[in-house]
């Protein structure tokens, strides 16, 4: 077996309400779900279904929260929003790329989290916010 086989290579999740479809490109300019309204120049994705599920729960905007199967299209880097300031080591496996993210699925089976939770990370965001912390670079 190559090392290009399937059984090597690294899943990668991205949780949005955007509605988009296999083949679909996901590419920096567009606002953060947890920012100010700036556009980003980033792409992000994680290696973890349950990084997806919060980006999926806690992304802006009306629908319902997704999860595709993403690819790179270019390179990508840990993310320090998360590794550097939060998660040390990157153990949520959270990247970003300056290039798109290609959609070649979806994840359309997941449970996402409690009332309770969702609520705590709100308020967390929100506290983080009215600091005036930076929450994406």
């Amino acid at each position: 077996m190559s090392t290009t086989d399937s059984k090597f290579r690294q899943q990668f999740f991205h949780g949005t309400r955007a509605d988009l479809t296999h083949g679909d490109l996901i590419t920096a300019g567009y606002t953060s779900n947890f920012g100010d309204g700036k556009p980003l120049s980033w792409v992000y994705c994680t290696g973890t279904l349950d990084a997806a599920i919060w980006g999926a729960e806690l992304a802006a905007g009306e629908g319902r929260g997704r999860i595709y199967l993403v690819e790179p299209t270019g390179p990508i880097v840990d993310d320090p929003n998360l590794t550097d300031k939060k998660f040390p080591g990157n153990p949520t496996l959270s990247y970003r790329s300056r290039d798109p993210l290609r959609v070649v699925g979806e994840v359309t089976n997941w449970q996402g989290h409690s009332p309770e939770q969702l609520q705590q990370m709100r308020d967390g965001l929100q506290r983080l916010k009215a600091q005036g912390a930076k929450i994406i670079d």
